[in-house]
């Protein structure tokens, strides 16, 4: 691959740093969601129940995780915070090309990153939350970087800490057990478990998570949490499909991508494919059953399956791959899907028709022939230093 010129990394460098100055200039406190997290630290600091909020979504390790924002002052969060998240989903860029061996210095990886910035609403909704779902895209290329190299327990411990911090990734424990990785697996169960345990003893009110997060998630019964949610489950009720009806489908389709996850892994061809989009299917699945489901959440899976482009073969050169992805443009106005109640409909139609792409691509009986591309610069005792790189990108 041919490496980026200066004015690429110029382009990517003011791409980013508007990201994050227009997140500073319209957001206190780092944005909202960082927000809540960071006031549920200050009222445990303050002798207060954190769940009393019931927007505080987060295990009881997540009130010690963000104890040191509750420190800082407004005006420093509101600062650090949006060119914090803007880095990590730069390295979680950064990382899902190491995965594919792409690079880092390429066109390729420069022109991708700009992309999702300025080409991908969820990008700038995410900055501008300031949600902690940004450790989940940094942590699942890191886990399947680690795993790519045999590091199975190493990637259980990295997937571990960042369920503690948010239980995004806890569908990668069928990942784990695809793999018969018995090892990473408690590894992954074993950080949640014991960090959470013992942050919960310092909290007034332990049992919190389960007496008041976790019906307030099974339920979804709050009129604002249900405006953004983007799974089958809390869509279609709002076109008239009765709720029994709507739950039952989004769990149909959730069970169908784990086949055809399994399906996936089951077909045990050379490379990284085999894990990215095993596990990206598998998140997939667990989006459009998961109540709630956020556009944004869409960023943990798309910077692995978009760096794996230059792979014949990968799910990225099907097309509807990329028409899934066209509601997702900035500034793209929807006729009658620009209101607050029917907002979440455009990105459920990403969510569906991403999820049945994969899927589908997973489910097929063979791979592709000459998966991998020509000429890669190797990567030191890893699979895919075995995969090549593609001199047109």
């Amino acid at each position: 691959m041919r490496p980026a010129g200066r004015h690429l990394w110029a382009a990517l460098a003011a791409v980013l740093a508007a990201s994050a100055a227009r997140t500073v200039r319209r957001t206190a406190h780092g944005g909202m969601d960082n927000a809540i997290v960071v006031r549920a630290a200050r009222t445990w600091l303050a002798g207060g129940a954190p769940y009393d909020d019931p927007h505080f979504l987060y295990l009881p390790s997540a009130v010690l995780a963000a104890a040191p924002q509750a420190l800082l002052p407004p005006e420093a969060l509101r600062l650090l915070v949006p060119p914090a998240v803007t880095g990590g989903l730069a390295l979680g860029w950064a990382l899902a090309l190491r995965v594919h061996g792409v690079p880092p210095g390429s066109r390729f990886a420069a022109l991708g990153l700009i992309g999702l910035a300025a080409g991908c609403a969820p990008f700038g909704h995410l900055v501008m939350l300031g949600n902690w779902t940004v450790t989940a895209v940094v942590a699942l290329p890191l886990c399947l970087l680690l795993a790519v190299r045999g590091r199975w327990t190493a990637a259980g411990l990295v997937v571990g800490v960042a369920v503690a911090l948010k239980p995004l990734l806890a569908p990668l424990a069928l990942l784990f057990l695809f793999a018969r990785r018995w090892r990473a697996l408690g590894a992954m169960l074993l950080v949640p478990v014991l960090a959470s345990a013992g942050a919960a003893l310092l909290l007034p009110d332990p049992a919190g998570f389960f007496t008041r997060t976790l019906p307030f998630l099974l339920n979804g019964d709050d009129d604002f949490v249900r405006l953004y949610e983007i799974s089958p489950a809390a869509v279609l009720p709002r076109l008239g499909v009765p709720g029994a009806l709507s739950g039952a489908v989004a769990l149909l389709a959730a069970a169908g991508g784990v086949l055809c996850a399994y399906r996936r892994w089951r077909r045990a061809d050379a490379g990284p494919l085999r894990l990215t989009e095993t596990a990206a299917c598998l998140m997939l699945s667990a989006f459009l059953v998961s109540r709630p489901s956020y556009n944004h959440y869409l960023l943990v899976v798309l910077p692995l399956l978009l760096a794996g482009l230059p792979h014949r073969g990968s799910v990225a050169r099907r097309p509807w791959f990329w028409l899934a992805l066209v509601p997702q443009l900035p500034g793209l106005t929807w006729p009658y899907l620009e209101s607050g109640r029917r907002r979440a409909v455009k990105d459920a139609v990403t969510l569906c028709v991403l999820a049945a792409t994969v899927a589908r691509h997973c489910a097929r009986r063979r791979p592709v022939r000459g998966a991998g591309v020509r000429g890669a610069a190797p990567e030191g005792g890893t699979a895919a230093a075995r995969v090549g790189g593609d001199p047109s990108f």
